[in-house]
């Protein structure tokens, strides 16, 4: 199973780093697979150190891959040497227990140290999902036929009409905003699609 979260790290010199990441978790440890080049592996060999925060606000998974947001406020964390988002349901903080390095995608395998609750889970929201989902197919615009995206996009739309609150609202158009940037670009540089420079790193750290 994979869990959509929310990691967030520090580089050396404090600076901290927010990407939507999907995690596993198997025999008590949390597997993080980013793609290089990523500044959360980068973060994370430096400090040997990550936080994984769950959330339900969805514009923090849309902000971070359209690039229309990704500086969400963080504090300190308790223990690690790392950050949290200073909005989350809960965190928990993780230290490094091994490396598996590969050229394109280490895994990453950690030892939670310390974890907090925040507030209540008030249960699931369609249009959160649909967000999220939407924020995916925006990391991979550039492997993605159009026809595909239009067709997930449109299905998406339903949960969003249905069930979104502003949160969500906002985080769909930032969502379909960037789906629109990134054909305009396309079609100006007459190449074959690529990745938003905001998407660059953001994108393969998904999964």
């Amino acid at each position: 199973m994979i869990h959509e979260t929310i990691v967030t790290t520090a580089a050396h010199d404090g600076r901290p780093h927010i990407a939507p990441m999907g995690v596993r978790f198997d025999d008590g440890l949390a597997i993080l697979a980013p793609f290089r080049p990523s500044a959360t592996l980068d973060n994370i060999i430096a400090t040997q150190a990550a936080v994984i925060n769950f959330t339900t606000d969805a514009r923090v998974f849309a902000g971070c891959v359209t690039g229309y947001a990704n500086d969400w406020p963080t504090l300190p964390a308790t223990v690690v040497n790392s950050v949290r988002l200073a909005d989350s349901l809960a965190h928990t903080e993780l230290e490094l227990h091994s490396l598996q390095d590969d050229p394109q995608r280490p895994i990453l395998r950690m030892k939670s140290v310390y974890r907090e609750t925040h507030g209540p889970f008030e249960g699931f929201n369609r249009a959160q999902n649909a967000v999220v989902e939407g924020a995916i197919l925006v990391s991979r615009l550039f492997m993605l036929p159009a026809e595909k995206v239009d067709s997930e996009m449109a299905y998406l739309q339903i949960a969003i009409d249905k069930t979104a609150g502003e949160r969500e609202r906002v985080a769909w158009n930032w969502i379909t905003a960037a789906v629109k940037r990134h054909r305009a670009n396309a079609r100006t540089s007459g190449e074959s699609p690529q990745p938003d420079t905001a998407l660059n790193t953001s994108a393969p750290e998904r999964r």
